[in-house]
C-alpha cells in the first residue's frame, strides 16, 4: 500500500500532494433507502482519483455530495483542512469545485463560446446594472473572462466551432464543450461524471488525453466516475470502488484490479 500521509509519488514519477478533500464516514439516506453507507476516502492534491462500481453502487450520489447537491445524512466533508458546512452547489463552486454531468447539461441554443463563458459566472463581480450597460468594471471583467475562455477553447482544440450553436454539435464534441465550461472556472477540484459515456473509441482516446493534459499542465485535481475500466486503469492514480452503497476497495489501479471483492462485484458473484 502507498504511504499517503504526506502525499506520494506515482508510478510515472509525479509528486502528489497532501489531502485536498476528505470524505469522513459518509452515509446518505433517502427515507428508508440507504444510498451510501459509512464510506471514507480522500482526494489528494494533483491526483486523478477514480470512483467506480456497478450500476446503482452510489457513485453519482457521492459526486453529488462532493459538489453540494446532496448533504450527507451522517458524516463530514473536509476541504483544504477545514470541515465544510452544508452548502448550496453555487457556494461549493465558489470554493473551487467544478463538474460535468452524466447527462450533458449545456445551453443548446447558445454558441460554444457563450456556454464556456457561463463557467466564469462565479468570477464575475460586477452588478447587474453595470453588466447591462457593459461599461467600466463590467466591460473589463468580461474581456478578462473571455480571454480565459478563449485559452481553454484553444487548449481543448475546439477553436473551429467556437461560434457554433451547441445544439448542432455531435455528442463527442458536446462532451468536450462541457469539459471546457468546467475548466473555465479554474477549479481546484474538477469532478467528471462519466466523461466517456456514449463515446466511440477515438472520442474516448481524445477525452483521455485531454483529462491527462488538464491534470499535467494545469495541475488540476480530478475526481471522476467512469465505467470503462480500461480508461480507469490507464489514467487514474488511485481508485475507490463502491458496491451497494459500501466501499469494497481503495488503492492503486493494480491493487484494485487484484482485489477479490472488486472482482466478485464486477463478475456478478452473489452477495451473502
Amino acid at each position: 500500500m502507498l504511504d499517503q500521509t504526506e502525499g506520494y509519488i506515482t508510478a510515472d514519477g509525479r509528486q502528489i500532494g497532501g489531502t485536498l478533500m476528505e470524505m469522513k464516514n459518509i452515509t446518505l439516506k433517502f427515507g428508508g433507502l440507504v444510498a451510501i453507507q459509512d464510506i471514507s476516502f480522500d482526494i489528494r492534491e494533483g491526483e486523478i482519483r477514480a470512483i467506480i462500481g456497478p450500476n446503482g453502487a452510489g457513485k453519482s450520489s457521492m459526486l453529488n455530495i462532493i459538489s453540494g447537491f446532496y448533504t450527507p445524512t451522517i458524516g463530514e466533508v473536509w476541504y483544504k483542512g477545514a470541515k465544510r458546512p452544508p452548502m448550496k452547489p453555487y457556494e461549493v463552486a465558489r470554493m473551487g469545485v467544478a463538474r460535468t454531468f452524466q447527462n450533458i447539461a449545456l445551453f443548446e441554443g447558445m454558441t460554444v463560446l457563450d456556454n464556456v463563458m457561463t463557467g466564469r459566472l462565479t468570477h464575475m463581480k460586477a452588478g447587474i446594472g453595470a453588466q447591462a450597460l457593459w461599461w467600466g468594471k463590467a466591460q473589463r471583467e468580461e474581456i478578462e473572462n473571455r480571454e480565459i475562455c478563449e485559452k481553454v477553447i484553444d487548449f481543448l482544440e475546439i477553436q473551429n466551432i467556437r461560434k457554433t450553436p451547441v445544439g448542432r454539435l455531435p455528442y463527442g464534441l458536446k462532451k468536450r464543450v462541457e469539459l471546457a465550461r468546467a475548466l473555465a472556472a479554474e477549479p481546484s477540484i474538477l469532478l467528471l461524471d462519466e466523461p466517456m459515456a456514449g463515446m466511440n473509441v477515438e472520442e474516448k482516446e481524445d477525452m483521455s488525453r485531454f483529462i491527462l493534459d488538464v491534470n499535467d499542465e494545469f495541475g488540476t485535481t480530478i475526481a471522476l466516475i467512469e465505467h470503462d475500466m480500461g480508461v480507469v486503469m490507464d489514467i487514474s492514480d488511485r481508485v475507490v470502488v463502491m458496491d451497494y452503497g459500501k466501499k469494497i476497495g481503495d488503492g492503486t489501479p493494480d491493487e484494485v484490479r487484484n482485489n477479490q471483492d472488486v472482482i466478485d462485484a464486477y463478475l456478478g458473484v452473489a452477495h451473502d
